[in-house]
Order: C-alpha cells, then structure tokens, then sequence
C-alpha cells in the first residue's frame, strides 16, 4: 500500500470538498458558451464563488465541469449607455456597487440592498451576476432592480436577447438561462431626477438572509403618488412586484386610509412560506407593515428630490477595474498544475488540484497557520485574508483562481524587525480578544476597513465586522482597539 501523504496542520477532505471536478479559465464568452454548450448540466459557472462552493462543500451541487469565467474581458464594471442607462457588468462585485457614489445618488435602493448584502468579506467576493443568477426568493439586489426596470443581457452561441428581470426569474434558483448562455451584462434605464426609492430588510441578525426584503420606487407630484413600484423578496417563489397595490396607489393622494388599503393589499399578493428563518403568518404581516413604513418615508424623500438642486455625480471611469492579465489555467480532477502567487510579500509558486482551497495552501504547505478553519461555509470569517487589498475568505476561494494575486496573512503583518502592526498592539493594549481563534479574521477584516475608511465611526466598524463571529465576547474592546490604532497612526 502506497501512504497518503500528511502535511502538518492538515485538514480532511470531508470538511472541504468530497466531490471531484475539472477546472477551466475561458478567455472569452464564446469559449464559455462552447464549454457550456458540450458539458450542459454537468457544468457550473464559477462567478465569485460564495453560493456555488458552499453549495459543492454541503453536497448540494455534484458538477463534473467548473467554468471560472472571472479572466473574460468585459464583463466587470459599471459604465453609462448612449441613452444614459445605467451597465452593469455580471461581474461586478456587491461591495463596489454598494460604494459607488454614482449607484448611491441615482440608484439608492440599489446601493442599501448591497450594503445589507452578507458579511463585508461576502460583499468584496460575490457578484451582481451571481446573485441574480441563484434565483433566490430572498436575494436583496434583486427587489432594487426590479423596481427601476432592469432587463439581464444574455448571450448565446446563437446570438443574444435581453429579458426584464421578472421574466428571467421563473422559480428558486431556476432562470430563463439556457445551456449555452451567460449573463452578460444587467441594464438600468436611465434615472429619473426626482423619484425616490430605498431598500428595507428585517432579518435575524445583520448578516443573514431576509425574513422580508423590499424596494420601492416612488414619483410624487405635490400631494399625490404619480407613479410607484413595490418588490418584495423572501414572500413568494420568486421576488415578485405588486401590481395590484401599484395600480391602487396611481393618482392617489397620501392618506393614512391609502396606507392602510395597501398594507391590505400587500399581505393579499404574497404567498410566504415557513421555514426556519421566519413563520408565513409573521412574514406575511411583516410585509403589511414595511409597506407602510416604506411609503411614510419614500413620501419624504420624494419631496427633498423635488426640491434638490445639486451637481450630478459622474461615474468614476475606476468604476470597471482593468482585467486580470493572469494566464488562463485548465486543471483536471485528476491532475495538479502549478500556480504562482504572492503571499505576504513573497512569490510562491505550488502545485495544486482543481479542488483545493487557499485556505488548505496556506496552513497545508505555507505553514501560515494565523488563518483559522472555523464553519467552511463563510459565515464566520476565522479565515478572512486579503486577496489584493480586499478582505476575502480564505475557505470559499479555490487556489487555481488566485493565479497572479497579492495574497496578505495576519503573518504578513508583522515587520521584517519582529514589530507587531499598529493594529495588532493595539489588540493587546486594549484587551481585544480572549481565545484569540477568531482575532486574526477580525484585523485582517479591519485592516480591510481602514484602507477603505482611515477614519471610521463605530457603527462603519460594526457594520464591517458583521461577519465576523465571536462567541467569548462582544465588541467593544475591539471597537476601541479601532478607535487606538486610528489615533496612534495620525
């Protein structure tokens, strides 16, 4: 019998992937649509990964083929049509939406539903595409870009037809998709100045699926609703609008009587389920409130964008990254196939399958063991690093993606001399941990908040740290070992 060979700190297979697959980088969407069109349902595409690899891990998913279609030119940004619709690349990722000033001013309810969407590292990793894609009866983007009008782009070998979203979703995670093609692009009509919409969401704790989930678009004219449109997530087999409260509401002066009469017809469209997250009875009349709550403050806002008279915001030509120049890879199930990386300042280059984790790599053969394994399936962010400046997981990210990338450990952190980062002393000056297993996710996702926010209130670090679990204590300690490294770097 030949021995299996052990490396220190190893983890069992069966608590990453048990199934076995092929691994593929296409250079262009017609290489993907090829792909797609010989191996059909045995193939899935690898976006950012968030659902599908945590689908794989729980057995859900058993693909044969999977296309990672992130080194395709094109397909992330968000750019400005002739007509002033709004483009938006499949891979764009959540966390750029939710930051862009141009999708916060002109889209709003856009931009909150990003910004509720997961954990922070969740955010840096998944994409609109993706999320619209799932199929998700709770997905958050999917109420904001319904109710501003948004039609998928889809392209096949046969060429390429646009879909309004309601008709692309058809029942959980199930779309319009056929086996030869991909979302290319998702398409916002151009804003109109003064309506007003937002995103609202009641859920168990920050970081979670909606119970409910709802955007609504609003018009006013003086003392009546000129136009409005309502979405609803998490309260039907798919997101769905209201027509019926949509039609009510036309022409409609704002009344007490008018709220009420829309509630009612709200908790008559929806057809909520009892699962473990919440009752129908509760989501149902969860539902009738949020409307109203919904309609009280759009009836404001709609005024304050009557009477607003500022510049316009341009959208930053940085808004659609340069693509990755990464040479693409093909890696079979039964093969390895050596990558090059740079981890914490150093060029690695390691033989890896098509199944492997960076998470395996770096505690496996780096012996970089400051990453912990803590849940697998990203809800505990134990493993978070940074994968070009970014906060990621270092559990939901295949080794063969990351060819080419800048890869930072807590290690990393520590200079050349043995001087801890600013971040990290202030750690122990201030107390911030008790078992330790979970402080180096939380300053490497911290790290992450201060390139993005050098200066943060308390509610920008907990709202960052949201995904980061600690089951010793709270936060406090570690908000103000924030607020010490902030004042001791000025």
């Amino acid at each position: 019998m030949i021995p299996i060979k052990a490396y220190p700190n190893q983890m069992t297979d069966t608590h990453l992937l048990v199934n076995d697959f092929d691994y593929v980088q296409p250079v262009t969407v017609k290489d993907a649509l090829e792909l797609l069109n010989q191996h059909g349902d045995n193939a899935r595409i690898l976006a950012g990964g968030t659902h599908l690899l945590t689908m794989i891990k729980m057995e859900r998913e058993d693909p044969a083929l999977i296309i990672d279609i992130n080194h395709i030119t094109g397909l992330e940004g968000i750019t400005r049509g002739a007509q002033g619709d709004l483009i938006i690349g499949p891979l764009t990722k959540i966390r750029s939406l939710f930051l862009s000033a141009y999708i916060k001013n002109y889209y709003p309810a856009l931009a909150e539903a990003c910004g509720s969407f997961g954990s922070t590292q969740i955010q840096e990793m998944a994409t609109i595409g993706g999320n619209v894609c799932n199929a998700s009866p709770a997905s958050d983007t999917v109420p904001a870009l319904m109710v501003y009008g948004a039609q998928v782009v889809l392209q096949g070998l046969a060429g390429s037809r646009r879909l309004p979203i309601e008709n692309f979703l058809l029942s959980p995670g199930k779309t319009a998709l056929e086996k030869d093609e991909l979302v290319v692009a998702i398409i916002l009509p151009a804003p109109d100045p003064v309506a007003a919409s937002s995103f609202y969401k009641i859920s168990r704790v920050s970081a979670d699926l909606a119970k409910v989930n709802l955007a609504v678009y609003l018009v006013r004219t003086e003392n009546q609703i000129q136009e409005c449109r309502i979405a609803f997530g998490s309260v039907a087999p798919t997101v769905i609008r209201i027509d019926s409260a949509e039609k009510f509401l036309e022409g409609k002066k704002f009344s007490e009587n008018m709220l009420m009469e829309t509630g009612k017809l709200v908790s008559q469209a929806i057809s909520p389920i009892d699962d473990y997250r919440s009752s129908a009875w509760y989501r149902r009349h969860l539902a009738s409130v949020m409307i109203l709550d919904a309609l009280k403050d759009l009836w404001e806002k709609a005024l304050t964008r009557h009477q607003k008279n500022s510049e316009p915001i341009a959208l930053s030509e940085d808004s659609a990254p340069s693509p990755d120049e990464a040479a693409p890879l093909y890696i079979s199930k039964y093969a390895r196939q050596m990558i090059e990386i740079i981890v914490n300042g150093v060029k690695r280059q390691i033989w890896v399958t098509s199944k492997e984790f960076l998470l395996n790599v770096l505690r496996e053969r780096l012996q970089l063991t400051g990453a912990k394994y803590g849940c697998g399936l990203g809800e505990c962010s134990a493993c978070t690093v940074e994968v070009n400046g970014k906060p990621m997981l270092a559990c939901l990210l295949l080794a063969a993606s990351l060819n080419g990338k800048n890869i930072t450990t807590i290690e990393g952190l520590q200079k050349s001399n043995g001087e801890l980062d600013p971040l990290q002393e202030a750690f122990i000056e201030q107390a911030a941990f008790q078992c330790g297993y979970c402080t180096p996710g939380m300053i490497m996702t911290i790290k992450g908040l201060l390139n993005e926010n050098p200066r943060p209130q308390e509610q920008d670090i907990r709202d960052y740290l949201k995904g980061n679990r600690c089951r010793c204590t709270g936060y406090l300690s570690v908000v103000r070992a924030v607020f010490s490294a902030v004042e001791n770097s000025r």
